[in-house]
C-alpha cells in the first residue's frame, strides 16, 4: 500500500483521523498552558480536490463531499465541517485541510507544531503554506527519526509538559509498517511520557492487526484506545475497508465523546456492512 496524501485526500480514513484529530487539540487547548505537536508524516498540508491527483481516486465523494451532504449534528462532527468551511473560505472551494492545517488551525498562539515531510517537493510546498506562521516549524526530514531527536520537546525557555505525537505513515512497507511504528511509539513514550502519541493505521482485514494491537498494549503508557470506522465488511485484503486511530495516553473521556461520533460517521459514510469500534487495549488507571 503507498498512501500519498494528496491521492486520498479527504476520503473516509481522513475524515476519521482529522475528526479525532480536532478532539485531541481540543483536549490540549483545554488548559492554559503551551503545548507542542510533531507531525511526523505532514504531507503538503494543504490539497485541492479538483487537482489531479484527487479526481484520479475520487475517493473525497464518499468521504468529506457525502458527510458535508449529511451534515450531521454530532458535536465532533460539526467541529471537523467548521474546521473544513474555515479552510475553504480562505483558500477556495475545493480546498481540504491536511493535519497540518488543521493543527495550526485549532491551536493558540503561544503553542508549537514540528512538521516533518520526507519528500522533497511536498516539503517545499508545506515550507511555503506555512512560511508566515512562526508557529510552525517544517523539517525536511524522516519523521520515525524525528520523533527520538525532538522528544522530549522545548523551545528557546520552554519545556513543553503537554502536547500530541501525531503519526501518518503512507504504509509503503505493508504490514512490517506496524512494527516500525510501535517501534517509534515505544521510544517516543520512553522519552516524552506525558504526551499523547495518535498513529492512523488502514484496516483491510482486521484479524492482520491482533499482533499490532497486542503490541501497543505492552507499550508503557498509562493508556492505549483504538478508534476505527469501517466503511465496509473487512473481508478484502486487497483494498482498504476502513481505518483506525490508536491513542496512547488518551484524554479524559475521549473515548465518550468518539463513540456517538463514530457511529454517526459509520451511518454518514458506511455501505451495507459498515460499523465501527472504541475499545480500550489498556484502560487508563
Amino acid at each position: 500500500m503507498n498512501y500519498r496524501h494528496a491521492f486520498h485526500a479527504g476520503n473516509h480514513a481522513d475524515v476519521l483521523k482529522h475528526v479525532v484529530l480536532l478532539a485531541l487539540c481540543d483536549a490540549l487547548t483545554a488548559k492554559p498552558a503551551p503545548c507542542f505537536v510533531l507531525d511526523t508524516h505532514a504531507g503538503r498540508g494543504l490539497y485541492k480536490l479538483d487537482g489531479e491527483s484527487a479526481q484520479k481516486t475520487g475517493e473525497a465523494r464518499d468521504g468529506i463531499a457525502r458527510l458535508v451532504a449529511e451534515g450531521p449534528r454530532d458535536p465532533a462532527l460539526q467541529r471537523y465541517l467548521t474546521a473544513v468551511r474555515a479552510c475553504r473560505q480562505q483558500h477556495g472551494a475545493q480546498s481540504y485541510p491536511g493535519s497540518p492545517w488543521l493543527l495550526a488551525h485549532a491551536l493558540r498562539e503561544q503553542d508549537r507544531i514540528a512538521a516533518c515531510e520526507l519528500l522533497p517537493e511536498e516539503a517545499a510546498v508545506l515550507a511555503d503554506t506555512f512560511a508566515r506562521d512562526s508557529r510552525v516549524a517544517v523539517h525536511a526530514r524522516d519523521g520515525y527519526a524525528a520523533i527520538k531527536a525532538m522528544l522530549p520537546p522545548k523551545h528557546r525557555a520552554t519545556k513543553f509538559a503537554r502536547g500530541l505525537v501525531l503519526v501518518d505513515p503512507p504504509y509503503e512497507a505493508q504490514l512490517d509498517e506496524f512494527d516500525i511504528a510501535i517501534k517509534a511509539l515505544r521510544e517516543g513514550v520512553a522519552r516524552w511520557p506525558q504526551g499523547m502519541f495518535a498513529l492512523w493505521y488502514p484496516i483491510k482485514q482486521g484479524r492482520a492487526l491482533q499482533s499490532f494491537q497486542r503490541k501497543a498494549a505492552a507499550i508503557e503508557a498509562k493508556s492505549a484506545l483504538v478508534l476505527e470506522l469501517l466503511v465496509r465488511p473487512d473481508d478484502s485484503p486487497l483494498r482498504m475497508n476502513g481505518s483506525g486511530m490508536l491513542i496512547l495516553n488518551a484524554p479524559w473521556q475521549l473515548d465518550v465523546a468518539m463513540r456517538p461520533a463514530l457511529a454517526a460517521l459509520q451511518a454518514a459514510l458506511g455501505e451495507t456492512g459498515a460499523a465501527s469500534r472504541v475499545a480500550w487495549l489498556k484502560s487508563p488507571a
